[in-house]
């Protein structure tokens, strides 16, 4: 597996982090399939700048056959400049394995407030691929930090599943939904939907859960008729 984080690739009015990752993907998708596009939630504190929420993403690819780390990191890079925006300050990380210590650090990022510094130091020492491409580079603390929350497959909002189509908006049947190996979960009681109608809202953006793509719903109060929620 080969996996990529990025993070602080926009501002504000401008495509966002979501939208680079399709496009690294795209640029990817003749040497390798996409396992999964994750958005990651970081501390939410005034003392840190960004431009909304402060998330990062992570990218999950299965190479075709041998893909060298270099040619991916070559990708990425060449892509993210392509995309780069005065006043952003992307980060890049891109690793072949995720050790425990970056999901310490990625659970670290959502609770404390970290530095550069930090982040560089704990790459150097596990021989992962850190840079940051543009502006004050503080982007590597979320794009480090991606590959941890990535690799516990228990956190962030899914935004791309495997080979799914992101075309659901708005209602649509349980079945559906569920035809895409998203799971239904009903969020105060944690009983599974197997039927009805689901309201996923403007994206269909499940919870990777225990391994598995989790959509959280509530009941309208109507038999059969859920709303998603997002849950960060």
């Amino acid at each position: 597996m080969i996996w990529i984080g990025i993070d602080d690739t926009d501002i504000v009015g401008s495509p966002g982090t979501n939208q680079l990752a399709r496009a690294i993907v795209r640029d990817l998708q003749s040497t390798a399939d996409l396992v999964r596009i994750t958005r990651h939630q970081l501390l939410d504190d005034p003392r840190v700048p960004y431009t909304s929420q402060n998330g990062s993403a992570s990218i999950l690819l299965e190479p075709h056959g041998s893909l060298e780390l270099s040619e991916v990191i070559d990708i990425c890079r060449h892509r993210m400049m392509d995309w780069y925006i005065e006043g952003s300050d992307p980060g890049l990380c891109v690793s072949d394995h995720v050790p425990r210590e970056l999901v310490d650090w990625g659970r670290l990022c959502q609770r404390d407030l970290v530095h550069q510094s930090m982040a560089y130091e704990l790459a150097e020492s596990l021989q992962i691929h850190l840079e940051g491409l543009g502006g004050t580079r503080g982007g590597v603390i979320g794009a480090l930090a991606a590959l941890g929350l990535a690799a516990t497959e228990d956190d962030g909002r899914l935004v791309m599943w495997q080979l799914w189509p992101d075309d659901l908006s708005g209602p649509v049947l349980v079945d559906v939904v569920r035809s895409r190996s998203i799971h239904l979960i009903e969020r105060a009681t944690g009983a599974s939907v197997v039927q009805g109608q689901v309201d996923v809202g403007k994206h269909l953006r499940p919870n990777m859960v225990g391994g598995r793509a989790v959509l959280w719903v509530t009941s309208t109060g109507v038999s059969d008729s859920w709303q998603a929620l997002k849950v960060k």
